[in-house]
């Protein structure tokens, strides 16, 4: 399907792609005053709507945006925007703003919201389907840090990804895939849109939500698979090295799903440079693609 076949639902509309359109007075626009939720729908039931619709209000809790909108009401507009685009695998993304309010840095206490939720074809990923990213992947170090959550909060998903644009500009000079972004301290935090798994043969590493990390639905979806597998999971602080020196890397995110490191700073993460998954990042890919496939094609409920 091409882009200009789409359609999208603004303020409550379903409209051509093609005439999406918000004020350039918005406040998303203006100043990044906003929240959203990146989705996945497999055979058109969005992946983990509670936890997503959950992170949304958080978000919108700590924006102080009171847009007057219950969660069923949200679902309702993602899921007419599936179906009005017949999309059964999808990217979806649902944004909230303050909406056109007087040019000032100050928001006013009355809010006219915008939203939109936009869905475009995604090919079902997993271990044994097409992927959805081009292998995988080479992680960099940038020198462009995440800030401190008290000078913006991480567990907020906002409009505001200018650092994470800063950080992605770095990688044109070597090409690399994501960036390992480090926190204020120089301990590692997540990458520039996911967050990062680790092992190194005494346990599943991945940083503490105490540091400057988005808490991902998918990075909790592969922490209930480790537990529930019997594999120790750890959430700490770690400096660089320790994912440097790991013998499996991993990131995680709603389009990428699981998609495995072959490099780190340029040091193949296998030894040999192969590209091939280690053990531990196939068994959770695999058990993910297992729970999608039960929950989303088979119709049983996990």
């Amino acid at each position: 399907m091409s882009e200009d076949a789409l359609r999208y639902h603004v303020d409550g509309d379903l409209v051509p792609a093609s005439e999406a359109t918000v004020s350039v007075e918005d406040r998303g626009f203006a100043y990044g005053d906003a929240a959203f939720e990146t989705l996945r729908a497999y055979g058109g039931e969005v992946f983990r709507w509670e936890a997503h619709a959950d992170r949304l209000a958080d978000t919108c809790e700590t924006l102080g945006l009171d847009h007057g909108l219950s969660d069923a009401d949200l679902k309702v507009r993602v899921d007419e925007t599936l179906a009005a685009n017949d999309l059964a695998d999808a990217y979806v993304k649902c944004s909230i703003t303050r909406g056109v309010q007087p040019g000032t840095l100050n928001p006013q206490p009355e809010v006219d919201p915008t939203v939109v939720v936009i869905a475009k074809p995604l090919p079902r990923g997993g271990v044994d389907s097409e992927t959805v990213h081009d292998g995988p992947a080479a992680l960099q170090t940038t020198k462009t840090r995440k800030p401190s959550s008290r000078a913006l909060p991480a567990d907020a998903k906002t409009h505001n990804y200018l650092n994470g644009i800063l950080a992605r500009l770095e990688l044109r000079i070597t090409g690399a895939d994501e960036a390992l972004m480090l926190d204020p301290a120089g301990n590692v935090a997540e990458g520039a849109t996911s967050n990062i798994f680790f092992a190194d043969g005494t346990a599943l590493k991945t940083p503490s939500l105490e540091g400057p990390v988005l808490p991902g639905v998918t990075r909790r979806t592969v922490i209930e698979i480790a537990e529930d597998e019997g594999i120790p999971v750890e959430a700490g602080t770690y400096a660089p090295d320790a994912v440097r020196e790991a013998d499996e890397v991993f990131l995680t995110n709603s389009t990428w799903e699981i998609r495995p490191v072959e490099t780190v700073d340029g040091l193949a993460v296998d030894g040999d440079g192969d590209g091939v998954e280690g053990p531990l990042t196939t068994l959770i890919s695999r058990l993910f693609d297992r729970r999608v496939e039960e929950r989303y094609y088979d119709g049983e409920q996990l």
